[in-house]
């Protein structure tokens, strides 16, 4: 409920307009001088004042009401302040307004004319709030990012040339190809470029291209307008404009349809595009940063890619080695991942037993460093001691191990195993891996994000 705070001498004045007001809704509290609106502004939210000029016997100056709306505005310049006076003249409503009020109403008032006022300055107040809020919010947001990796971890020599390669050209604003398996760290890499870069100031924003089906395909990149298909009940606003200034991130790029890469070659070459349904071009200046796990040269043969896009999008390639790559890795990883799950799952667990980090470093990790962190993650879950031992880590090593594993799995573990072993099998080809499980695509992708494969 609106509260608004009425100042004035006269008790009947503040009566008639407690009534007024309260039949329409609003919360109303009277004081009878200036120091009492100082004071109760600092205890309290107000939506709007609504104050009188003259408050001492036999003055019609207006100078005590004019002195008190700078006081208000010195202390909360967010509240809008009316004000109301049976001595007005053309020169001191000039004057109140130009030390702030929001607006001037003569006694005795017009009731609907005041109302009106009223409620108007209080959605205007509210909407000045509410914007003033998300800036301040997207601002703690942009600051926390800002001058931030995040977090790399690559000791290995394997991972080297890849940290040179991020150093050279996240600065620029070139288009930049993160190829490698599935698992091996391409979101982060995307997201070390953004930090790195003149951007970073700006919104990373992420596409799948992969979980987007080819029907709304269009509609998420570029937007669409009201009317423009069946379920467009608004205007939407597409990524490549929500990245503008900042950069556009497209995961698993080779699941483009064929028939929508010239509008995304488009857009690349020029910036300009057109919402679903709309004739009019807009301009966007997005840097495009994209990955897969496909041979897009292979793509390009087979006529599902064009050679083009392929040009345009990879400017620089960076490709990530998978984890067995890697082996140097893997424990600075497992620590890394065991710190933020101890602190998620609020588990007291120092480390590693020597046997389990052996286990880990061992193991060839099909899934790469999404699967390591999976496997600490259950780790932690598991643990009964202090310390990780090599049975929480569950990696089977026979046939015979996988098979009592099984057993004491629930129907969704096993789902999700099974599927990371079919992606492993198909080296992180969603199609092929799709097709050996006997699901759709799109039920796979679901199942990935389900599972957080």
């Amino acid at each position: 409920m609106p509260r608004i705070l009425i100042a004035d001498d006269d008790p009947d004045i503040l009566e008639a307009l407690r009534l007024l007001l309260k039949g329409e809704g609003f919360e109303t509290e009277a004081v009878t001088q200036p120091a009492d609106v100082l004071k109760t502004i600092t205890k309290k939210d107000y939506s709007v004042a609504l104050i009188d000029l003259n408050y001492a016997r036999d003055t019609t100056s207006g100078r005590e009401g004019l002195d008190l709306l700078a006081s208000i505005n010195a202390l909360d310049a967010t509240l809008p302040v009316v004000v109301m006076t049976a001595w007005g003249t053309v020169e001191l409503a000039v004057e109140a307004l130009r030390r702030g009020a929001k607006d001037f109403i003569q006694k005795p008032w017009d009731n609907q004319r005041l109302l009106t006022i009223l409620t108007t300055q209080i959605e205007l107040s509210q909407a000045l709030r509410k914007g003033a809020r998300l800036e301040a919010e997207n601002r703690v947001l942009r600051d926390d990012s800002v001058g931030k990796l995040p977090l790399l971890i690559a000791e290995s020599p394997a991972m080297q040339p890849v940290l040179e390669l991020i150093r050279r050209i996240a600065p620029s604003d070139a288009n930049v190809l993160i190829t490698g398996k599935n698992g091996t760290g391409k979101e982060v890499v995307a997201r070390s470029l953004h930090a790195l870069s003149e951007r970073a100031k700006h919104a990373l924003v992420t596409v799948n291209a992969g979980a987007l089906a080819e029907g709304t395909f269009e509609s998420e990149l570029f937007g669409h307008v009201k009317g423009a298909f069946t379920d467009a009940r608004a205007d939407r606003v597409g990524r490549f404009e929500l990245a503008d200034g900042g950069t556009l991130f497209l995961d698993e790029i080779a699941n483009v349809p064929i028939n929508l890469q010239p509008k995304l070659l488009r857009v690349l070459e020029t910036g300009e595009f057109e919402p679903v349904g709309s004739s009019h071009t807009r301009r966007v200046n997005v840097r495009v940063l994209s990955a897969t796990n496909a041979e897009l040269d292979e793509e390009v043969k087979q006529g599902r890619f064009r050679q083009d896009l392929l040009f345009r999008l990879n400017t620089v390639e960076i490709h990530l080695p998978s984890l067995s790559e890697r082996p140097e890795d893997v424990q600075p990883l497992a620590e890394h991942f065991l710190g933020l799950y101890t602190r998620r799952y609020r588990k007291d667990i120092t480390g590693f037993d020597p046997t389990a980090l052996r286990t880990l470093c061992a193991h060839p990790f099909p899934g790469n460093v999404r699967e390591l962190d999976h496997v600490v993650e259950r780790a932690v879950l598991m643990a009964r001691g202090d310390v990780i031992q090599t049975a929480d880590l569950c990696l089977p090593t026979t046939m015979r191990e996988t098979t009592v594993r099984i057993d004491e799995m629930s129907l969704e573990e096993v789902e999700r195993l099974l599927i990371q072993k079919a992606l492993a099998r198909a080296g992180g080809n969603v199609n092929v891996a799709a097709e050996s499980l006997g699901l759709s695509r799109s039920a796979l992708y679901r199942r990935i994000g389900k599972y957080e494969l």
